[in-house]
């Protein structure tokens, strides 16, 4: 249980520390997001953070949860409005590509949620979590196995073009993601949603 039982007094505050620790992630890893630190860069007491979270494995638990989402819910946009399997590949390359995975924070960010998840078991249900929801927004446009080879791919693809100084042209990568999917069945429609 968190702090006392006494309501908040900036109902914004909790949101605002989220968002404080993943900015401090992404510029100290996250073995330099101190408490202190996420409490200076959130403009709140260090020990206001103690009514908000139980310490700072919640908050982190909490921030990547929050960054998942995030990620999960831009990449599953651009997949809903394909409306046929031409366009959820050109939709696959945006996402490879573009700004969904492509911004340098969101980036170090998901290699920190890498990292951490590799040494803290508990976030394993983050990275599973976040994984079953691109699955599923590939699934409406391919089978399964298609959608797991594609998300390996996003993610392969935007980490390997994040650090090569050759980075793969959208039009490789395109011609990839056909290849990858140009023997893929339909989903099922019992399987869809």
């Amino acid at each position: 249980m968190t702090g006392s039982s006494r309501g908040p007094n900036d109902p914004g505050r909790r949101d605002r520390i989220i968002e404080a620790a993943l900015d401090v992630i992404a510029e100290h890893g996250v073995t330099g997001a101190t408490q202190r630190r996420i409490a200076e860069a959130a403009g709140v007491s260090l020990g206001s953070m103690t009514y908000y979270f139980d310490g700072r494995q919640q908050l982190l638990v909490e921030a990547f949860t929050r960054l998942a989402e995030s990620m999960s819910d831009r990449y599953r946009e651009l997949l809903d409005a394909a409306r046929d399997v031409r366009e959820a590949r050109a939709a696959v390359v945006e996402i490879i590509c573009g700004p969904v995975w492509g911004r340098p924070r969101d980036l170090v960010l998901s290699y920190e949620l890498y990292a951490f998840t590799a040494r803290d078991p508990a976030l394993r249900d983050v990275v599973g979590s976040w994984m079953r929801a691109s699955r599923a927004a590939l699934g409406k446009h391919f089978d399964a196995r298609t959608a797991r080879a594609l998300d390996a791919l996003v993610e392969g693809f935007s980490i390997h073009n994040s650090m090569d100084t050759d980075p793969t042209s959208r039009a490789d990568v395109a011609a990839v993601v056909e290849a990858v999917s140009a023997g893929a069945t339909p989903p099922r429609p019992d399987t869809e949603g």
